[in-house]
C-alpha cells in the first residue's frame, strides 16, 4: 500500500505534478465522433462551438480494420483543429485488447498537450487505473508534458460496480466515471438488448381490486439503472470526482432520452454522452439548472445570510440543509454561465 504522503508525487521522474483537486469544467455533453470518418472530422470545428466535450472514439464503435485509421485520424485532428473552449477527450481501446498500449503510447507522445481526459473502458478495479497511471506518467515525462492528463473510467462490468469505490480513489488523475449500461447489462446477464433507458417489462403492478378481480391493474415502468447510478454518484462525490450518465441508444426517442438524462441530472450527474447531434441540445438543456430553480435558490441564499438558523420563505421552511442545496444549484449555474451570455441573463447574474 502506498503511503498517503506519496500519493501526490509523480509516478515517473520528470512527469508533471499530479493535481490535488479535479477542476470543474462544463461537460454537460460528451459528444462522440469517429476519427476515421473524414466527413465527421470536417464537422468538428462547428461541433466544437456547440459542445462542452468532443471525444475521439477508438473503441467499440470502431471496427477492427479501422482501429489504426481512427488513432491516426485523432492525432491529425488534434493537431489541426481549433477546439476553442471545447475539451478534447478520447476513449482508448480496452486494456485487454491488442490496441490499448499503442493508443496510450502514440496519443500521449503525439498530442498529450492537446488532450484533456483519457477514458478507459471496462475498468474492473484499481489495478487497471494503477497500470494506466504509471504508464501515462512515464509517457508524459518522455514527451515533456507539463499538464497532467486526467483519467475517466467507464463502469460497464459487474466487477467494476463491485469495486467502484476503489476505482474512484485509485489515482489523483481520476476525473470521473461514466455509466456504460449496454456492456454492464451483458456482464450482469440482464435480459435486455437496449442501450440505456428503461424496459417495458421492468415494472411494478398495483394490487388487484378486491371488489372486482377482473378490473385493470395500473403498472409503472421502473428504472433499471437507479441502483448503479446512485452507487456511482456516491463513490464519485466521496472522492471528489465527477459522475456522468452514458449512452442512450434510441436516437429517435428524444423524449425518453430527455427523461433518462434528467434522472441522471437530478441524482447528481454533471453530464452525459451524446451519440448524435440531436442529443447535444437535449444534454445542454437538461444539465443546465432550470432558471426558475436557480432564481429561487438565489432568493434563499440571500435570505439565509450565513446559512444558519431557519427562515420561512413563501410558506416553505428553509434551514442549513436547504441552504446547502441552494448553494449547489447556484454554484453550478454560475460555472455554466461564466462563458454563456444567455445563461447569465436567464440566471440574472448580470443583475447581481
Amino acid at each position: 500500500m502506498r503511503s498517503p504522503k506519496d500519493f501526490f508525487k509523480p509516478l515517473a521522474i520528470g512527469a508533471p505534478q499530479p493535481v490535488r483537486e479535479i477542476p470543474f469544467r462544463p461537460s454537460r455533453m460528451i459528444h462522440f465522433f469517429d476519427p476515421s470518418n473524414a466527413k465527421m472530422a470536417a464537422k468538428l470545428p462547428d461541433l466544437a462551438k456547440q459542445c462542452d466535450v468532443l471525444l475521439g472514439n477508438l473503441e467499440d464503435a470502431i471496427s477492427a480494420d479501422k482501429k489504426l485509421d481512427a488513432r491516426r485520424g485523432l492525432i491529425r485532428i488534434a493537431k489541426e483543429t481549433d477546439f476553442g473552449k471545447c475539451q478534447l477527450w478520447t476513449r482508448i481501446n480496452s486494456l485487454d485488447s491488442p490496441w490499448a498500449l499503442d493508443d496510450l503510447v502514440e496519443l500521449v507522445s503525439e498530442i498529450g498537450d492537446r488532450l484533456d481526459v483519457i477514458m478507459i473502458p471496462k475498468v474492473e478495479g484499481a489495478h487497471d487505473i494503477h497500470y494506466v497511471d504509471r504508464l501515462v506518467a512515464q509517457l508524459e515525462a518522455r514527451a515533456g508534458i507539463k499538464r497532467p492528463l486526467l483519467l475517466h473510467a467507464l463502469l460497464e462490468t459487474a466487477a467494476g460496480v463491485a469495486n467502484v469505490e476503489e476505482i474512484c480513489a485509485a489515482s489523483p488523475r481520476m476525473q470521473g466515471l461514466s455509466l456504460g449500461p449496454a456492456d454492464l447489462a451483458a456482464s450482469r446477464r440482464m435480459k435486455t438488448t437496449r442501450v440505456g433507458g428503461g424496459h417495458p417489462g421492468y415494472l411494478v403492478r398495483s394490487d388487484p381490486n378486491p371488489a372486482d378481480e377482473t378490473a385493470p391493474r395500473a403498472t409503472a415502468q421502473q428504472d433499471l439503472w437507479h441502483y448503479t447510478m446512485a452507487r456511482m454518484v456516491d463513490a464519485c462525490c466521496a472522492n471528489g470526482i465527477l459522475p456522468y450518465y452514458g449512452p442512450f441508444g434510441d436516437i429517435k426517442d428524444t423524449l425518453a432520452c430527455e427523461d433518462q438524462f434528467r434522472n441522471a441530472f437530478l441524482m447528481g450527474c454533471v453530464g452525459t454522452w451524446s451519440l448524435h447531434p440531436v442529443q447535444i441540445d437535449i444534454a445542454r438543456r437538461v444539465f443546465s439548472p432550470p432558471a426558475a430553480e436557480v432564481l429561487w435558490a438565489k432568493k434563499v441564499i440571500a435570505a439565509m445570510g450565513d446559512g444558519t438558523g431557519a427562515v420561512m420563505i413563501d410558506g416553505k421552511m428553509q434551514d442549513d440543509a436547504t441552504y446547502k442545496q441552494c448553494l449547489v444549484m447556484v454554484d453550478l449555474a454560475r460555472a455554466l454561465a461564466a462563458d454563456d451570455p444567455q445563461l447569465t441573463r436567464e440566471y440574472e447574474f448580470d443583475k447581481s
